[in-house]
């Protein structure tokens, strides 16, 4: 290496770095294990992460509206001034409730900032009638142009099509197995309240979960609302967000804007939203854990390094070095042995996870899950290893630094 255009510090720095080349060499493999074990790791639980994340939000939306609870008020009398309340108060009967001026709270979401989609669906009990079976399930009525955006249905489709017109309906394939349906074959449907209409099953859908498939059908909104007698109201806003970790917010502030029950997912889905917060916790521990190893290991060796380069601090230091120069030749071997093994152990880690992608595999030969390489995460990491390598320096620099130049030369 050509070091005659570099400065002093650089100089000096290179040269001990070279002298020391096992020492070097070692600590360099320490930094890039380290990194290579942060990228990979993290990129790793990232995947893992996201992978659950999606299984579970391609289902339901970030934030679900509903209309308010019904409620009972106690009875009360004053007679002759004195007040007098009933002991007992029942529960009200449990209508199907709608959400009142959908439309105008519907706007008002789509508004906020970081809303994605917005929604409305009518769903209601009903019973599906095929000869001499029936089965009593959910109808959800939904506009499909927006609900799918939401819900991947068409990605869950195994027969079919995702056509919802006026007499059209969705259901599912376990549903479909009971009544012995498939597509194209007609579906009585019918409410308690004596409603009934008679749908073309379009589609068969697959949710991944044997109850979900049992019990929910999909047709046009229009078609709900008039089967389940609610013309032009709706029961539920289906909202998603550009992040899905801003849902609990979002969803105190509709609730405080509107006044109406706002659900987020990390509300409605507590323990699986703990399980993802221990994951980054977990996460964020590996990476605290083997900074703090990579940490010691550079400072470790510019101890060993200062206390065999005494003599050579001290002559440098009698020629004219300032105790500047001395502390920022130090701080540049911390820095430079961050700064290349951080560059090594990217690339360890863009290998590790090149050969999980490949290797990792489910039964039926696809991705576990799927790894997203974000060049974030690289430099990220480069420049973290390159910032412990200055502050671990600190304390031996600062040594260096420090000694007296007559006792160094003697030793």
């Amino acid at each position: 290496m050509n070091t005659a255009w570099l400065p002093f510090e650089w100089i000096v720095a290179w040269r001990f770095l070279r002298e020391g080349r096992m020492q070097t060499l070692f600590i360099v493999a320490g930094v890039a294990i380290g990194v290579g074990v942060i990228i990979f790791m993290s990129a790793l639980l990232a995947g893992l992460q996201g992978n659950f994340i999606r299984r579970v939000l391609t289902a339901q939306s970030h934030i679900q509206l509903l209309p308010p609870q019904q409620v009972s008020r106690p009875l009360r009398m004053v007679p002759g001034g004195t007040l007098l309340e009933g002991a007992v108060v029942q529960p009200p009967l449990q209508r199907t409730r709608t959400i009142d001026q959908w439309q105008a709270i519907a706007a008002h979401i789509r508004s906020l900032r970081g809303v994605r989609v917005v929604t409305p669906t009518t769903s209601g009990s009903i019973l599906v009638v095929r000869g001499d079976a029936s089965k009593a399930v959910t109808a959800v009525g939904i506009e499909p142009e927006d609900y799918f955006r939401i819900v991947d249905v068409p990605g869950k489709m195994v027969a079919g099509q995702t056509r919802l017109t006026a007499t059209d309906i969705l259901v599912g394939v376990d549903l479909a197995s009971d009544l012995g349906v498939s597509v194209g074959d007609k579906l009585r449907v019918s409410t308690a309240a004596g409603a009934s209409n008679t749908l073309t099953i379009a589609g068969l859908f697959d949710l991944g979960s044997k109850g979900a498939n049992q019990r929910t059908t999909y047709m046009a909104l229009h078609t709900a609302q008039s089967l389940l007698a609610l013309p032009g109201a709706v029961t539920t806003l289906e909202v998603t967000l550009d992040d899905v970790y801003a849902a609990e917010r979002v969803a105190q502030r509709i609730a405080a804007d509107t006044g109406i029950e706002a659900d987020s997912w990390i509300k409605t889905s507590a323990q699986f939203f703990a399980a993802v917060s221990a994951q980054t916790t977990a996460n964020t521990a590996i990476r605290f854990f083997v900074g703090l190893s990579v940490a010691f290991g550079i400072a470790s060796v510019l101890v060993v390094s200062v206390v065999q380069k005494s003599r050579e601090i001290g002559i440098l230091r009698a020629m004219g070095a300032r105790r500047g120069q001395i502390l920022r030749v130090f701080l540049l071997q911390g820095g430079l042995l961050g700064l290349g093994g951080s560059i090594v152990g990217a690339s360890i880690g863009a290998l590790a996870l090149v050969l999980w992608q490949r290797y990792a595999r489910n039964a039926d030969g696809t991705p576990l899950f799927p790894l997203v390489f974000d060049p974030k995460l690289f430099i990220g990491a480069l420049l973290l290893a390159t910032l412990t390598g200055l502050v671990s320096a600190f304390a031996p620099a600062l040594r260096a630094a420090r000694l007296d130049p007559v006792v160094a030369i003697r030793g």
